[in-house]
């Protein structure tokens, strides 16, 4: 990846002299908004369909598993392509990457806007997913681009809190923005409004990001991303469908395959790194503890978030018959609790992996809470029945996602990250992807039309959702105690 120095304090003797007219330093963290803004934009769009997706399914037809691939489609999208986004941007250079991202992000939400059955959404949602997949990963390389090493960690800790926002941000938008309902538009304006978003960041990522040279990686692994694509694929797919389809024998069998495909991945990308060749993902990034530890966790953490948020809208809109802004605005308590936690993040990175464990298991008992309102309150529930867990998850949330980024990233060269980047982008795409196809079957299995059996769906999947977070604290011990940044 080429490294563009923005000023001159950013000179290292062990980086290239640069090649194109650095970014002045003015702007470089104008410039990072408005990267940054695209990355939420992408972020939202992956969760609005939890909150749109009763509605989609009602105007377009289709069966629950549509509701599932409105989202799952999108993220198994986003899994394959960050791998290649990423080495896309190392080749033709990140600017004209970012915006060509942004551009074809914008246009394919368009394209979802437009859907007049259930067959054309979900493939505009992969579209979108694939566009979105070529502007994420240009963010980071463009973090160690315009940001000297003492600002760059300070840089990316701004991730982390973005994605937890924009995580809980995207499904209350989409649920004020049906209910606002402009020109008769109903779900399609939740894409609509993107139109006049993208625009704008395509306009301003033109003027304000440095302009980057390609580097030396010539080639894509086309093998390597096929491996992975049909790796998640086949994960992904026997959970969602598998459940309509009476769980035959073909859907364990998938699953098992998927765990095979991961490892011929594996092994594909040392093989090819060992003679000479580019990869996806550089085998070296595997001997850094905090990167390992880091990629379970992010698919366990993700899962589990977005999980509750699906699992409660669900609830909400099947269960007990809310309109979509009611649903939204039930899990404000969330967002509030959330956005406050978030601004005790940097005082708390002294406590390093305690942090993040802290955060597991404080949502954890959310999440419990939560069960016990649904239990207790029946089809009386209320919004204030489960604030108080809401609450308790949005401060978990906020503490485990608050150190995310800047702890896993910590140790990556700069030769790295590039293929760091767009692993750990993906690897919690697949989470998100894991945690609507186990936990939305799930819901399913057990869902009927009355609100006992909303009651008893919800509370099984909750249940489920808690143990995931608790499998991901126990693996919380594999990251290192404390990070450089934090001593």
């Amino acid at each position: 990846m080429a490294i563009i120095e923005a000023t001159p304090e950013t000179t290292a003797s062990t980086q290239p002299a640069p090649t194109s007219t650095p970014a002045p330093y003015r702007w470089r963290w104008i410039a990072l908004a408005v990267a940054m803004s695209g990355m939420a934009m992408e972020l939202l769009d992956a969760s609005v369909t939890s909150v749109a997706g009763p509605t989609m399914r009602a105007e377009l037809g289709g069966g629950p598993s549509l509701i599932q691939w409105l989202t799952a489609g999108y993220t198994l999208a986003m899994v394959g392509g960050l791998l290649i986004g990423a080495r896309l941007g190392d080749i033709f250079g990140r600017k004209r990457m970012f915006l060509f991202g942004a551009t074809g992000f914008t246009l394919t939400s368009l394209l979802v806007a437009l859907s007049q059955n259930p067959e054309f959404a979900i493939g505009s949602r992969v579209a979108q997913g694939l566009f979105g997949a070529a502007m994420v990963p240009q963010v980071f390389g463009l973090i160690k681009a315009m940001f000297p090493p003492s600002e760059t960690q300070k840089a990316f800790s701004l991730a982390g809190p973005i994605m937890g926002m924009s995580a809980i941000g995207g499904p209350i938008l989409a649920g004020w923005l049906i209910g606002l309902n402009l020109f008769d538009s109903g779900w399609r304006l939740v894409f609509l409004i993107n139109l006049p978003i993208g625009i704008a960041i395509v306009a301003l990522a033109f003027r304000l990001l440095p302009r980057d040279e390609p580097a030396t990686v010539k080639s894509l692994d086309l093998a390597g991303a096929t491996l992975a694509i049909l790796a998640s694929t086949s994960m992904v797919y026997p959970l969602v469908q598998g459940h309509e389809a009476g769980w035959p024998a073909w859907s364990f069998g998938m699953i098992a395959a998927s765990v095979v495909l991961f490892a011929v991945f594996g092994a594909h990308q040392v093989r090819r790194n060992r003679r000479g060749r580019d990869v996806l993902v550089l085998p070296s990034l595997f001997h850094k503890r905090a990167f390992n530890g880091g990629l379970v966790l992010g698919v366990l953490l993700i899962a589990a978030m977005t999980g509750l948020g699906f699992v409660m809208t669900l609830h909400l809109q099947l269960g007990l018959a809310y309109t979509p802004l009611e649903a939204a605005a039930a899990m404000v308590p969330f967002a509030v609790a959330m956005s406050a936690a978030m601004g005790a993040g940097p005082a708390l990175a002294k406590y390093g992996r305690k942090t993040l464990m802290a955060g597991a298991l404080i949502k954890t008992a959310g999440i419990g809470a939560i069960i016990l309102a649904l239990a207790l309150a029946g089809a009386d529930l209320t919004w204030y029945h489960l604030a108080p867990g809401l609450m308790l998850s949005g401060v978990g949330a906020a503490l485990f996602m608050g150190r995310y980024f800047d702890s896993v990233m910590e140790g990556v060269e700069p030769r790295e990250i590039g293929s760091a980047s767009g692993t750990l982008t993906a690897v919690q795409q697949l989470g998100a992807s894991f945690g609507v196809a186990l936990l939305g079957t799930a819901f399913f299995a057990t869902y009927g039309p009355d609100v006992d059996s909303a009651v008893t769906a919800s509370g099984t999947t909750l249940g489920l959702t808690g143990l995931i977070l608790l499998v991901g604290f126990a693996v919380g011990f594999c990251l290192p105690k404390q990070t450089r940044t934090a001593d």
